[in-house]
């Protein structure tokens, strides 16, 4: 009983020793490394975009690689203030809204205008300044042409920078073409109250 015995103690000490062998290796393997999930652009995305599911995907990244204010959910419906290449990740200052206008200094909003010439729209990008124009409103059996004080655009907002100006085909078919500013609180209360029965132009200045 004794001989058998030694003749088994040497295999059993071995597969003892591999089974240590093996948890040692398991402890000091590393655990999978930490990641943050973000969303990032499914595919080139011009600016103005209005976003949409498919316009993004989830992107794991290091913590460390993670941009500030990167965004993780909440943006489909959000408004594409600049350009994004595929794969890029989508942080607030890419977005319409307080993000887009922290550069701007405090006090500033982003003010929707609707300009009636769709097609001057197209030659502006972010950036530009522009002067915002109310044209004089049609000619009725109370206001006739002669009078003096339609006789000419009035200027509304001056010197105002283009925040983005979304894609055409954003906008449900609306007459005219979208155009978001950033001014102060006065100048966007001015541009709401020109009324949608004004004709408002832009012009760089």
């Amino acid at each position: 009983m004794n001989a058998r015995a030694a003749r088994l103690r040497r295999p059993l000490a071995a597969l003892f020793a591999a089974a240590a062998a093996g948890l040692a290796l398991t402890a000091l393997r590393p655990g999978p490394a930490a990641s943050v999930r973000v969303l990032a652009a499914a595919r080139d995305l011009p600016a103005g975009t209005a976003l949409g599911t498919s316009d993004l995907r989830a992107l794991d990244l290091p913590p460390p690689a993670v941009p500030a204010g990167a965004v993780r959910s909440g943006a489909a419906g959000r408004v594409l203030a600049g350009p994004m290449r595929r794969g890029e990740p989508l942080t607030d200052a890419r977005l319409v809204g307080d993000g887009l206008l922290r550069g701007y200094g405090p006090g500033t909003v982003a003010a929707p205008v609707r300009i009636a010439d769709a097609a001057s729209a197209r030659l502006l990008h972010s950036g530009d300044r522009v002067d915002v124009l109310a044209g004089p409103p049609s000619a009725g059996p109370d206001m006739p042409r002669e009078d003096d004080r339609w006789g000419e655009a009035r200027v509304v907002v001056s010197g105002v920078p283009v925040v983005t100006v979304p894609r055409r085909h954003d906008e449900s078919g609306q007459e005219g073409a979208l155009v978001v500013l950033a001014t102060d609180r006065a100048q966007a209360q001015a541009l709401a109250g020109a009324g949608s029965a004004l004709s408002i132009t832009i012009t760089c200045s």
